[in-house]
């Protein structure tokens, strides 16, 4: 363990305080390497690109990663939010459009699961946090293919997530555009964006990288 703490500290990921050491920012970019290189990821970065072209806004690409969205994929515009969102960026499945997305894939015990042992916490006054009622939404994005977030994660931010399936037919991954609640509605989300969010969600779909 000591010796590859030493080789950290000498490659700038670490710094050696004493007998203590302590991880660098520059660690981060190991694990973006790594993100950035799956075969998933390498498939959709062009395809993002080109939607976010497209439509002028800022798309991504999720996984679910220990109980939350990790973003393993990101074609961005100017920020439009206050989080700065970057591939390894992860954020909580409830309150997101690509986590409502990534949870309507699963089945409904281990939703349940999910929501019991998860700090439902409301990040803004539309975030909803009772299980019940979260269990029903994400039915309903099921149903409809879609999920949608009217400023639930962030005031002044709406987005729209779809799902990439695998070869087995199961919810693998989830790609969602998000944009200033201000300057586009929930209409322009379902009209305009969703067609061209779900062509690119079936392109990626028919690599069969997953």
């Amino acid at each position: 363990m000591r010796r590859c703490l030493l080789t950290l500290a000498k490659l700038g990921y670490a710094v050696q305080d004493g007998s203590n050491y302590a991880l660098q920012p520059k660690v981060m970019s190991l694990g973006y390497a790594y993100l950035s290189s799956t075969p998933l990821a390498l498939r959709a970065q062009p395809l993002l690109d080109r939607l976010r072209d497209e439509l002028g806004e800022s798309c991504s690409l999720g996984i679910v990663d220990d109980d939350q969205v990790c973003y393993i994929a990101r074609a961005e515009v100017s920020r439009i939010m206050s989080i700065a969102l970057r591939v390894g960026s992860r954020l909580p499945l409830y309150a997101t459009s690509m986590g409502g997305v990534l949870l309507a894939g699963m089945a409904r015990e281990d939703r349940a699961a999910y929501f019991r042992r998860t700090d439902l916490v409301a990040r803004t006054d539309q975030t909803e946090t009772v299980p019940a009622r979260l269990q029903t939404l994400c039915d309903k994005v099921a149903e409809e293919g879609c999920a949608i977030i009217d400023q639930e994660l962030e005031t002044g931010l709406r987005s729209v997530a779809v799902p990439v399936f695998g070869m087995t037919g199961r919810v693998v991954a989830a790609i969602n555009v998000g944009t200033q609640a201000s300057r586009v509605s929930l209409a322009d989300l379902r009209t305009q964006y969703l067609p061209s969010l779900r062509r690119c969600a079936r392109e990626l779909t028919a690599t069969g990288l997953v």
